[in-house]
């Protein structure tokens, strides 16, 4: 389930698009005159004149849905489902029309609505993209709708606002996680990026029950940038950073040489020695270096023998 969020001047264009399609379908309305489209454009039109300082007074939402879903989307269940979109965006107390379109191979709907409202007021837009993801992934969660495209495939350059920030934190997050073993060290990679991480507290203690990602002027709770990304979902992989990175040291082999073998090293090698106790180098001498080496203990073992005798002079 994704949605799209647009905003307009023109009734007439937004409508006329949306029961364009020859297989479109009236789901539901209110407040508006449904004997023509011509009809329906007007209501929206005289209600929109209560608040004339109100530039961009269509409101358009298409929602998508998976093809993998198309199975359970009934009627029924799409309109179920706008409505509840509807009113966790606080989009009430207006007029709207909720109109289904099967010409593409996902199941979707547009949402038009009148952003003036019954009492002339204005349907605030305020973090209504940021509102918008949140929403929709309520909603999937609630219902065990599939995930749409994975975050890999979105074009981050192409985003604006909010979201990109979003897919930025993710993109952070995704890199640095392999590479780090303690909470400390995720802080301090993810402040290189300019992001800053927030824990939630249990009470006035020290228990941390959730944690949020700030970048800029956006912040995001870590389930909302991906369910991956929860507080206690995060320190499980850091514990098993820390794990893998034990077993990791365990698999070096450990040598079995001691100082006790210094005078053996001496003679397999020059490098051996200067490596000190346990041979942690494993480079050995030339086959000339180790003859000069046998030479010179040699001589040293070899003392000239003192002759006795009597001195003869010429």
């Amino acid at each position: 389930m994704i949605g799209k969020i647009v905003k307009g001047r023109s009734f007439k264009g937004c409508v006329s698009y949306v029961l364009g399609d020859k297989d479109a379908n009236i789901l539901c309305s209110e407040g508006v005159l449904e004997t023509d489209t011509a009809s329906i454009i007007n209501s929206f039109y005289m209600q929109s004149l209560m608040n004339p300082n109100l530039s961009k007074c269509v409101g358009h939402i298409p929602l998508a849905f998976s093809p993998e879903d198309s199975p359970r989307m009934t009627n029924q269940f799409m309109e179920r489902l706008a409505k509840e979109y509807m009113q966790a965006m606080k989009i009430e107390n207006t007029q709207y029309i909720i109109v289904r379109h099967n010409n593409t191979s996902h199941p979707h709907c547009h949402i038009v609505f009148n952003r003036v409202d019954n009492d002339g007021k204005t349907i605030s837009d305020k973090n209504d993209r940021y509102q918008n993801e949140k929403v929709c992934k309520q909603l999937k969660d609630k219902y065990n709708l599939t995930y749409g495209t994975s975050k890999e495939n979105v074009n981050v350059q192409k985003l604006k606002g909010a979201e990109k920030t979003r897919h930025e934190i993710y993109h952070a997050i995704k890199n640095v996680l392999p590479n780090v073993k303690d909470w400390k060290q995720f802080e301090h990679a993810l402040k290189q990026q300019g992001i800053s991480i927030e824990y939630k507290h249990k009470g006035q203690t020290g228990e941390v029950q959730g944690i949020s990602f700030k970048k800029g002027d956006h912040c995001f709770k870590g389930s909302d940038i991906d369910r991956k990304f929860s507080y206690s979902k995060l320190d499980a992989v850091l514990n098993d950073n820390i794990q893998n990175q034990g077993q990791q040291q365990q698999s070096i082999p450990v040598p079995e040489e001691t100082g006790n073998n210094l005078l053996e090293n001496a003679v397999s090698g020059a490098a051996d020695i200067a490596s000190g106790i346990g041979g942690l180098f494993d480079i050995r001498p030339s086959n000339s270096d180790a003859e000069d080496l046998r030479q010179q203990g040699l001589k040293k073992k070899k003392k000239p023998k003192k002759r006795k005798g009597f001195g003869f002079q010429n």
